[in-house]
């Protein structure tokens, strides 16, 4: 198997893990994650995916809580850079700008893209869109530092 292939396996396997809880993730991500469907790999350093805003990442007005959708995008940024290096990375800078807040059961398209890098820092670019008239959500710029952390091993704390 090529390393294009088998880093594209690698981020795929990591985002359904954390989706069921498994991979040494937290419980908030688990929350954040339900509701993420049709994740596409299609080339490396890509991932497209769909979310149903869930109860669980709601506040108390029924909006997609911004935290959820803050670490829903750390974490498909993360699988971004993952099926470019093969690598699992931690976050260094994260900025967001927010342009609309989804209901519960709306359904939102996510484009976690990497654009660049500096050294050995990924920049990845995320953006959330609905997906029903393609209004843009959010924007996010994401930079990460490559890790040797091995996640099935990794402590909770």
């Amino acid at each position: 198997m090529e390393d294009r292939d088998r880093n594209q396996e690698i981020s795929l396997r990591f985002l359904r893990r954390v989706g069921r809880g498994e991979d040494n993730c937290t419980e908030i991500e688990v929350r954040c994650l339900k509701g993420l469907k049709d994740i596409k790999c299609p080339v490396n350093g890509l991932i497209r995916c769909s979310y149903i805003v869930s109860n669980q990442a709601s506040d108390k007005e029924g909006k997609w809580d911004l935290g959820a959708m803050t670490t829903l995008i750390d974490v498909l940024a993360g699988a971004a850079m993952i099926s470019l290096t093969g690598q699992h990375v931690v976050s260094t800078d994260l900025s967001v700008s927010y342009f609309s807040t989804p209901t519960i059961h709306e359904e939102v398209e996510v484009e976690a893209k990497v654009v660049g890098h500096k050294g050995m820092l990924p920049l990845a670019i995320v953006e959330v869109r609905r997906k029903a008239d393609k209004g843009l959500i959010a924007v996010a710029k994401l930079w990460a530092a490559p890790t040797k952390i091995d996640m099935e091993k990794a402590s909770k704390l």
